[in-house]
């Protein structure tokens, strides 16, 4: 009885162990799985193209010289007539009509014999700027000279010079207000012209005193 106890157990041992070894024995025939391998692609990685702008339209024609309004009488006094000659000035260096004023403290004593320096203030369209005026009389005539170290100007008229200068171009942006008062001797106004390929390129506006705009590159 002991003994068949003993073979029982070790019996049990056995087949444990032979259960063990047929679990982690692989069966006869059967491969092991292989790696799975993927071909390398040879397609061509597809590139963004840069799109074609459309180009704006070259100005054909000049631009044009505003009308100005409001102009006095012949006989109207001399202080009157000047201040109307000075503001109509403006708007045309400008390129368009607007509302101007000039303030010229003492013009009303300009029609006395004599020679006359006067500090104007002309605005336009808000914008105020400085200049002198130098009125020589005479008993029955006289002249004048307004000058200033400043213009007033309008975008759309730096634009068209720009476009002049730059034919083809698609896109023109300046640096400035729609209406700027600038000094003709100091920095020029600086514009970049977008091209039908999208390249940029710089170019700078001068602005003289009668309001003509020289456009050069930058």
């Amino acid at each position: 009885m002991r003994f068949g106890l003993t073979v029982f157990g070790l019996s049990a041992i056995a087949v444990f162990a032979l259960s063990a070894c047929s679990d982690d024995e692989p069966r006869a025939g059967s491969n092991p799985p292989s790696p799975s391998a993927s071909a390398p692609s040879s397609a061509p990685i597809p590139t963004a193209s840069t799109p074609s702008l459309t180009p704006l339209p070259t100005p054909s024609k000049p631009w044009p010289t505003p009308k100005v309004t409001g102009e006095p009488e012949n006989d109207a006094p001399l202080a009157e007539r000047i201040e109307f000659a000075i503001a109509k000035q403006a708007q045309v260096a400008a390129g368009k009509a607007a509302a101007t004023t000039v303030k010229c403290p003492g013009i009303d004593k300009a029609d006395e014999p004599g020679k006359h320096e006067l500090t104007c203030t002309v605005t336009y369209a808000g914008k105020p700027y400085s200049g002198t005026l130098t009125v020589d009389a005479k008993r029955y005539s006289a002249s004048y000279k307004f000058t200033s170290q400043s213009v007033a100007i309008v975008k759309a008229k730096v634009v068209d010079a720009v476009l002049r200068e730059a034919p083809g171009a698609a896109k023109v942006t300046c640096t400035m207000d729609d209406v700027a008062v600038v000094k003709h001797s100091g920095e020029p106004i600086a514009c970049d012209v977008t091209t039908t390929e999208n390249a940029v390129q710089p170019y700078k506006a001068q602005v003289s005193g009668n309001g003509q705009v020289l456009v050069a590159k930058a």
